[in-house]
């Protein structure tokens, strides 16, 4: 998997795309990730000698798709995790529920905690020795087939949040066996990072960066995406 689709670069930054199934940064597995192919990237593009500084600044799940910005120097990692810990880093997610919640739109608040055993996050009480809170917000699009078309944003970004929390309300994420059990469907997991706002590390401007998921594989075919977001 050598093929990067870059949707922005200058001197400080660099936005690509993830694909699905590739991890956002090296992991156990020793499997080819997205950050070493930015990495080689700019090395071959550029003809930097020695070691080439890329900095890692959020993640996407492995199964997760979408878009993600990588830093090319240490100043402008810095000040980019900074806006990730005061919230002024924005990321929405499109995800494909099984059923439909509800309520059209709602805000949900849990506390998780992870299992470093399984690498699998579970919701548990407040008063849970080590819970981290997290909330996101939520709004249906469309519907169809026994599914919905979401849009997810994350005030908080803990690992795995969305698919837990939206298991927790017994819609799980369309291909989320591991969370959604008998209740999820069969596939690619259906969540993607579709939306991407933060404010340029060095020239301070208002950066947004959108994407949409692959139109021709299920479930995403099935919704108009496009449409619904008024893209």
């Amino acid at each position: 998997m050598d093929e990067l689709t870059i949707l922005y670069e200058d001197n400080h930054i660099i936005v690509v795309l993830k694909p699905q199934g590739v991890a956002s940064c090296g992991d156990e597995s020793g499997d080819d990730n997205l950050l070493e192919m930015v990495r080689r990237y700019i090395k071959e593009t550029y003809q930097k000698p020695g070691n080439v500084f890329v900095g890692l600044v959020h993640r996407l799940d492995r199964p997760t798709g979408g878009v993600m910005v990588y830093a090319k120097t240490s100043k402008a990692a810095s000040r980019l995790s900074e806006q990730m810990r005061t919230g002024d880093f924005e990321k929405k997610y499109l995800a494909v529920l099984v059923g439909t919640p509800k309520e059209e739109r709602a805000t949900l608040v849990n506390y998780l905690k992870k299992n470093p055993v399984n690498n699998m996050v579970y919701l548990c009480p407040q008063t849970t020795d080590g819970a981290k809170m997290a909330s996101l917000e939520y709004r249906i699009l469309e519907e169809k087939g026994g599914c919905c078309l979401a849009e997810i944003k994350l005030h908080t970004g803990r690992t795995h949040q969305i698919r837990v929390q939206m298991a927790g309300i017994n819609h799980p994420v369309y291909g989320d066996m591991r969370y959604g059990g008998e209740n999820a469907k069969k596939g690619n997991l259906a969540l993607w990072a579709y939306s991407l706002t933060f404010t340029h590390p060095v020239t301070k401007e208002r950066l947004r960066f959108l994407a949409e998921p692959p139109a021709d594989s299920v479930p995403w075919k099935h919704f108009a995406v496009s449409k619904a977001l008024e893209l």
